[in-house]
């Protein structure tokens, strides 16, 4: 069986974080794989490390005329027989041919851009029910978890980034966006006296949130560290990790978080309100609440058996759902009852 993955996302993301996870982890179970990429060193460099040398095209907009060509000849050579496309623009870059083709989505994305597939996966199950809901067959529709990786390291030193030693220490991650309520948080953590707070991330409100921090007086307890690839070094030297999302299809960052024994807090949006039960693995408030979240923060910072009790059954939904081993199992398994 030879798959043929194909992604064109931006330059930061969970879905390419997971891309990358995923097609390592095909690369090792020994499947024949070729991976073709939009151009980014970064992301090609990644994948060498992991045994695989990718393709990189320049899927521009509608102008970019060769993109689709050069697919459409890379497909040709390789001859799959399951070609795998990532989001929008490399789904409908993608020729027909003779092979299945398969939609990647990790949100609720407009269909229009995959009447061409032949079965569409969802990362999780609200996302299968939307498909469905939008008139796609159910019998093509799928339901495929991320996994994370739960490699263990040294915690990052504190003193790196001015942070006390004693100091409870929040972290929180992703792209700097208004769907992400970082500003929510920070306004929270106003709440939380000796708090500190990381923010692993970057993006266009970067600025303003520096601006907010400053404004609610907790800028001397919050440290913008910028895109990070040494997640697990930060999940070692956290007391508490918060996802304050608005909008948060999956929540990826929870399943890391449990992967390394964090205590979750969350807003209840759809990815993380379906992963979390409340005070079992994690800690549900409600969407854009500063003050119900400041109480949670306090209550999880402060109450040491509560936080081991979230962080321990988080790590169990964690293996039993959502490692790099079983995660890869059903992705082989998918394959094989789809193969033409």
């Amino acid at each position: 069986m030879k798959i043929m993955q194909v992604m064109a996302g931006g330059k930061f993301g969970g879905a390419e974080a997971f891309f990358v996870r995923l097609a390592c982890g095909l690369h090792k179970s020994g499947l024949d794989q070729k991976v073709i990429i939009r151009e980014n060193e970064a992301r090609a460099q990644s994948l060498r490390v992991g045994g695989i040398e990718p393709i990189e095209l320049k899927f521009g907009g509608l102008m970019d005329w060769q993109t689709p060509r050069e697919l459409k000849l890379e497909i040709k050579k390789f001859s799959p027989d399951i070609v795998l496309t990532w989001m929008n623009r490399a789904t409908a870059a993608c020729p027909t041919g003779d092979f299945s083709h398969v939609g990647r989505l990790g949100g609720y994305y407009d269909l229009k851009y995959y009447q061409s597939c032949d079965h569409l996966i969802g990362n999780t199950q609200d996302i299968v029910r939307y498909l469905i809901n939008e008139s796609w067959p159910e019998e093509r529709a799928h339901y495929l978890p991320n996994f994370v990786w739960s490699e263990r390291m040294q915690a990052i030193a504190r003193e790196e980034h001015y942070t006390p030693e004693t100091a409870p220490l929040v972290l929180a991650m992703g792209r700097l966006h208004e769907n992400k309520a970082f500003d929510v948080l920070l306004q929270a953590l106003s709440r939380v006296p000796n708090a500190y707070l990381w923010i692993a991330g970057d993006g266009p409100l970067k600025e303003e949130l520096k601006k907010i921090a400053e404004v609610l007086g907790v800028k001397p307890r919050v440290r913008f560290l910028g895109w990070r690839d040494d997640m697990p070094k930060l999940m070692a030297a956290c007391d508490l990790f918060v996802c304050p999302s608005r909008y948060e299809p999956l929540g990826n960052v929870v399943v890391e978080a449990w992967a390394h024994n964090c205590p979750v807090i969350a807003a209840d949006s759809l990815g993380p309100g379906t992963l979390i039960q409340h005070l079992e693995s994690g800690v549900l408030v409600p969407v854009d609440d500063a003050e119900t979240l400041a109480k949670a923060m306090r209550m999880v910072l402060e109450d040491k058996i509560l936080a081991n009790q979230i962080s321990r059954r988080g790590f169990e939904v964690f293996e039993s759902h959502f490692t790099e081993e079983r995660v890869i199992n059903r992705y082989i398994d998918f394959f094989n009852r789809i193969v033409v």
